[in-house]
């Protein structure tokens, strides 16, 4: 399997270096006429541009992989379409984008002091609680729809336009239109998914240099930084330790008890990528391929804020270590680096405490320096 991956990647080396354009029309379903000033982007990285009066937009400087490219404009659904780009310029078909019907919806009015205790619990699982998230902001939170269930002591959110967000840390202004988010105050449970555009923040020379210092710091451990060694079969060459953590459930286990939820065990022999990686039957897909949980250690950086309930022999350094569990059989990712669907994979420890603040867009690039 991992003779066929490496195989594709010496084929295609053009995939990783390569800058494409993408070119298209935004119309109106109904009357056919172009529309003008529709947001089209691509979700999660740097591109993005507005229709002109003709309708027409272009994204220049795409790199290889997969997206999800996102058309918004007010009055009209917006509309998400997954594309692959490989080493050709792309004219995509027709985008016909359908107008809202008014709907009147039944609102609830939240007092003033449950929305901003709330939000101060939505804000710190969504930008997360780290030096780089205390430089974050977000500048409206009036877009944010809250709600939370007593019973279930679920915090769920929503945003009917882009939350708006000032990463002064890695310099990028973000926006983020949030579709789903799910915090589960009884089980510690937190998801959310969106589509997101970075724009990176004009600044001096000095504040350059910081943020790009800043934005190599998050990569490096990142998930992304991992999977792109993963392609590369680089792992231990970019300091990642990869090695079997076989898990079952505790029988003894209850919950509010002090008994371990599962059985551990560590096999302490480091895996070879092709163990636990193969190829797939779609170009410029790869998988995930393995029976128990993947625990993943950098070992070039200790953990500062180790997660104390992570599982980890008495013996073990204290480097920034990660589990990987699988929620489908096979999570899929790309040339970026990037999880096709965020759902199939759950992290835990060091991977499992990073949030919006620091993810970065998936054409990122650290510089070689």
């Amino acid at each position: 399997m991992m003779r066929c991956l490496l195989y594709l990647l010496l084929l295609f080396p053009g995939w990783c270096v390569a800058q494409i354009t993408i070119t298209g029309k935004v119309t109106n379903a109904h009357t056919q006429k172009p529309i003008t000033g529709a947001s089209v982007f691509l979700s999660n990285a740097t591109v993005g541009d507005r229709s002109n009066g003709e309708g027409d937009f272009r994204l220049e400087q795409v790199r290889p992989g997969k997206y999800e490219l996102v058309v918004t404009v007010i009055g009209y659904e917006a509309l998400h379409q997954n594309i692959t780009v490989e080493d050709k310029n792309i004219t995509l078909p027709e985008i016909k984008l359908v107008p809202k019907t008014t709907e009147l919806k039944e609102v609830t009015v939240m007092p003033n002091k449950d929305w901003e205790m709330y939000y101060a619990m939505f804000k710190r699982e969504f930008l997360g609680e780290s030096d780089v998230a205390k430089q974050c902001k977000i500048l409206n939170p009036d877009v944010i729809d809250l709600a939370y269930d007593n019973k279930s002591r679920q915090l769920t959110a929503s945003s009917a336009d882009f939350i708006e967000i000032e990463n002064k840390a890695l310099g990028y202004k973000v926006k983020y239109l949030l579709s789903k988010f799910i915090k589960d105050n009884k089980t510690g449970w937190m998801y959310f998914e969106g589509s997101t555009l970075y724009n990176p923040m004009n600044g001096s020379d000095r504040q350059q240099r910081k943020w790009l210092k800043n934005r190599k710091e998050v990569y490096n451990g990142s998930s992304m930084h991992f999977l792109r060694a993963v392609l590369s079969n680089a792992i231990s060459e970019n300091g990642f330790v990869v090695m079997r953590l076989i898990r079952k459930p505790n029988p003894a286990y209850k919950p509010g008890s002090l008994v371990e939820k599962y059985v551990q065990t560590l096999i302490n022999a480091p895996l070879k990528t092709e163990e636990f990686t193969s190829a797939t039957d779609k170009r410029g897909t790869f998988a995930l391929n393995f029976s128990d949980c993947l625990y993943i250690t950098y070992t070039k950086r200790k953990d500062r804020h180790p997660d104390r309930s992570l599982y980890k022999p008495l013996n073990a350094p204290d480097y920034e270590t990660s589990i990987a569990s699988f929620n489908d059989e096979y999570p899929l990712f790309d040339y970026n680096g990037v999880v096709e669907n965020p759902a199939s994979l759950a992290f835990e420890g060091y991977w499992g405490k990073s949030r919006l603040a620091e993810m970065l867009p998936v054409d990122y690039m650290p510089d070689k320096k």
